[in-house]
């Protein structure tokens, strides 16, 4: 007979003590958990980089993990079945808003990271309650305290994340104190990366199996696909777990990886996000077996393998590693989920294949179709959140070709003024509804 969830107990450190917190990470989340804090579990010196993990915007997930001491369950879904895995490495989860406690462990010597999923949008916000006005509070606690140089390391999904990071803090730092700015220029190194690990949203599902399988009560175990990849590219001057016994690349130039991956994998999530549920699909597996999607999936991986020459890119393999990955049939990615923000996404996903395409004296067929899928779901009165909501709206009021024409200039300004641009991608409306 199986037992209910009260009648287990609670997954925690049973008077084991944590590792000590090395590691300082902001916008704790499921990706977060599933990648850099699995990264850091597998490094041969795990026990030494302890993790404190703030919450970004809801203190829900440091609710969820702070009675387990911070520990949770990865399970690892594959076609082959379920792999469940106790990572140990989050030493605390906190909430985001406890700024004395962030300034604490920022102004502490024993701090070496911090690292960041504060998703794309962030890096415009120059609110002080924000993830990164909090961290340039923090830096400025560590000036202070004299506790030596960090590196602070960006894992969001925005090309030369590592750079944008550095702009963004420099700018607050600068608005707070220009001496501020001053010490982040020489005491903050930015680390660019490339995060790799498809992370599903959890499900109430997901816990009963936990439950049943383990035989313990985890309120907020986290799944994901078994493949996880993560290239570095920057100075850590206080040290860094041994994240390539895991699998870490550290590498001199990042760009080249990070187009593949923001073009290839995040593009193809992209086009198969309005095109699959245009045509009544709801995860990212069902829209593959579509062959319209997929066709138009390959167009524009076509298109952007033109400007992924790297040798060390593999992008044959790479192409052949996505296929099966976003086949995985027991990973229920939701297009729904993958379609927020679309107009941040698409300005790093569809809009760089297509200026190279149009620089090389080409179309850019696929991409311009990208962007007319997504102006076409927005179109359909479905549910969207994105951060230029208001003038999404706006675009929406009108019609026809000033439509297209708006909301492409939302996207990129420059193309909503190329008259060119905008026929092209007009004339791609309806690909995906029309019979």
């Amino acid at each position: 007979m199986t037992r209910t969830t009260t009648e287990l107990p609670v997954l925690g450190r049973k008077g084991v003590a944590a590792p000590p917190v090395r590691i300082v990470h902001l916008g704790l989340g499921a990706f977060h958990r599933s990648h850099q804090a699995w990264f850091t579990a597998h490094a041969r010196d795990a026990g030494d980089w302890g993790i404190a993990a703030f919450t970004g915007r809801r203190p829900d997930a440091a609710r969820a993990l702070a009675p387990q001491d911070g520990l949770f369950t990865l399970v690892e879904r594959s076609a082959g079945g379920d792999r469940f895995e106790i990572v140990p490495t989050i030493a605390e989860a906190v909430d985001g808003a406890d700024t004395g406690r962030l300034n604490e462990l920022l102004g502490s010597p024993a701090t070496a990271i911090v690292t960041l999923t504060v998703t794309e949008k962030v890096y415009d916000d120059d609110a002080p309650h924000a993830p990164l006005g909090r961290l340039v509070g923090g830096l400025a606690a560590r000036r202070a305290a004299g506790a030596g140089p960090i590196a602070v390391v960006s894992c969001d999904n925005v090309a030369g994340n590592g750079e944008v990071a550095r702009a963004a803090v420099e700018r607050i730092a600068a608005g707070v104190d220009p001496d501020l700015a001053a010490w982040v220029r020489a005491n903050v190194s930015f680390v660019g990366t490339s995060v790799d690990r498809i992370t599903p949203r959890t499900t109430p599902e997901d816990v009963a199996e936990v439950a049943e399988q383990c035989g313990y009560h985890d309120a907020a175990p986290v799944v994901a696909e078994p493949f996880a990849s993560w290239i570095l590219s920057g100075e850590f001057p206080a040290g860094r777990p041994a994240w390539e016994d895991a699998g870490a690349l550290f590498v001199d130039d990042i760009e080249p990886f990070e187009n593949r991956k923001l073009w290839l994998l995040n593009g193809a999530h992209t086009i198969l996000a309005y095109a699959g549920q245009l045509r009544g699909h709801q995860t990212v597996a069902e829209a593959l077996a579509d062959p319209v999607c997929r066709d138009a999936m390959e167009s524009f991986w076509d298109e952007a393998a033109r400007h992924l020459t790297l040798p060390g890119l593999d992008v044959p393999g790479y192409r052949a590693a996505l296929l099966e990955r976003f086949a995985n049939p027991r990973i229920a990615h939701y297009l729904a989920q993958i379609a927020q923000d679309g107009s941040l996404k698409l300005r790093m996903r569809a809009v760089p294949v297509l200026r190279a395409e149009r620089a090389a004296g080409r179309s850019g067929l696929a991409a311009a179709r990208m962007i007319a899928a997504w102006m076409d779901f927005l179109s359909s009165g479905a549910e969207f959140h994105d951060p230029l909501e208001q003038g999404v709206r706006a675009a929406l009021a009108l019609e026809g070709r000033e439509r297209t024409a708006a909301l492409l200039g939302l996207v990129d300004a420059g193309l909503g003024e190329d008259a060119a641009v905008v026929d092209r991608v007009d004339s791609l409306r309806g690909t995906f509804t029309d019979d």
